[in-house]
């Protein structure tokens, strides 16, 4: 929050000075007001490019904290603490300075008369479309400290998910990495000493020696062309994912990959089951349900569907049709959402739907480094064959010459 310095004068006249943190002028001279003080200026400070406030920006808001932030609000409500203590609460607790400091516009815009979902939508980059609709949502049906445990339960459900990504991939990751280090020290400090011992071979180098010696020269002569090579590779791919045509393209890749291309659509198929449900339960419109599934599914190419499945139903269609015919949402989900929709019971078939592929992505990332291992040792047994015979076949040359 700003710092503001003020001057005051109490009753006799004195003149003290001082600085309170808080939000806005009018709040400084409210508390000076408070204690019998006489405001004759309020500054507000400002901080060099290095100070705290300016630090704050750049402090990262995870997961966790918006976790916290859901279970801590939602208890507050329901034990029947007002808005504004609760957020009061709220700010005292956190420990995150930005979040602190969203927290205390939020506070701000409510006691101004505006809506918690309104008052959120003014930060985006921390709370998402999802977020603020089902807040909305829970204000409107008087349910509000429900809906913030499903959001809760929904975050925690997502990391977990990524939690257990992140640390399937880790092994072939490091293992990839290990082996491009090895390939790399071993072109810059063992290859040339090796061209140096073959450079008054006067016979035919075989194949694989020259290959090594080519590499191991033009990786000396241009290895500052490789490496801005290498970064403007990423930069250009990063930039085209980022546009329309570059992120359909890229999420259609994903879903159609060898060994990650499954697990990648399970995913989907759970975040958007688990998402539709929460949604669904917490009385949104069906139309505004399925736009924000669509936001947020984190695929250009379902998203597509979902697009397709909304222009369905504001038809007065159904909304399995059109997954159908995707072919991108597999039969058991089609199915399901038809029993669903039959019988009137959608939201508890889409959380089994959501319950079958949570538990066939922790079965696919158990035994991902069972599907990776044999592609690992055929890549690494590949390279190591390469560099020993590039290395080895002249010395045999070399002695059965030496022989001969």
């Amino acid at each position: 929050m700003p710092l503001f310095h003020y001057k005051a004068r109490d009753k006799f006249g004195a003149l003290f000075e001082g600085t309170i943190e808080t939000v806005n002028r009018e709040l400084v001279a409210t508390q000076l007001d408070g204690l019998g003080y006489i405001p004759v200026s309020i500054t507000e400070e400002r901080e060099g490019i290095f100070s705290p406030e300016f630090l704050q920006q750049f402090t990262r808001i995870t997961p966790q904290d918006q976790i916290i932030f859901s279970r801590q609000l939602a208890t507050l409500i329901s034990a029947g603490l007002p808005f504004i203590a609760s957020f009061e609460t709220l700010i005292e607790q956190t420990e995150n300075p930005r979040l602190k400091k969203v927290i205390a516009k939020v506070k701000q815009d409510v006691e101004g008369g505006s809506t918690i979902a309104d008052a959120l939508e003014r930060h985006p980059k921390v709370f998402s479309s999802l977020y603020v609709n089902m807040i909305r949502a829970g204000e409107a049906g008087g349910v509000l400290d429900e809906i913030l445990n499903r959001l809760a339960f929904l975050a925690e459900h997502e990391a977990e998910t990524r939690a257990r990504v992140k640390a399937a991939t880790r092994y072939p990751i490091i293992v990839i990495a290990a082996t491009a280090i090895a390939f790399v020290v071993l072109m810059t400090f063992v290859v040339p000493r090796f061209v140096e011992i073959y450079a008054n071979f006067k016979g035919t180098l075989p194949m694989p020696t020259r290959v090594l010696i080519w590499l191991n020269k033009f990786i000396k002569n241009y290895w500052y062309l490789i490496i801005a090579s290498f970064a403007g590779l990423i930069f250009g791919i990063r930039w085209y994912i980022n546009t329309e045509a570059g992120r359909l393209q890229w999420d259609n890749i994903k879903i159609k990959l060898p060994i990650f291309g499954p697990i990648f659509l399970k995913l989907a198929m759970s975040r958007f089951s688990r998402i539709f449900a929460t949604l669904n339960r917490s009385g949104l419109p069906i139309l505004q349900t399925l736009d924000i599934v669509s936001a947020t599914i984190g695929n250009k190419v379902i998203s597509r569907v979902i697009d397709n499945v909304r222009d369905s139903a504001r038809g007065g269609k159904g909304l399995v049709q059109p997954m159908r015919v995707s072919k991108v949402f597999p039969p058991i989900v089609t199915r399901m959402m038809a029993v669903g929709e039959e019988t009137g019971n959608m939201d508890d078939m889409l959380v089994k739907i959501s319950d079958y592929y949570d538990t066939e992505v922790e079965y696919a990332i158990k035994n991902l480094s069972t599907l990776i291992e044999p592609i690992l040792i055929v890549i690494i047994g590949g390279m190591v064959l390469f560099l020993a015979l590039g290395i080895f076949l002249p010395m045999w040359n070399m002695i059965s010459l030496m022989k001969g």
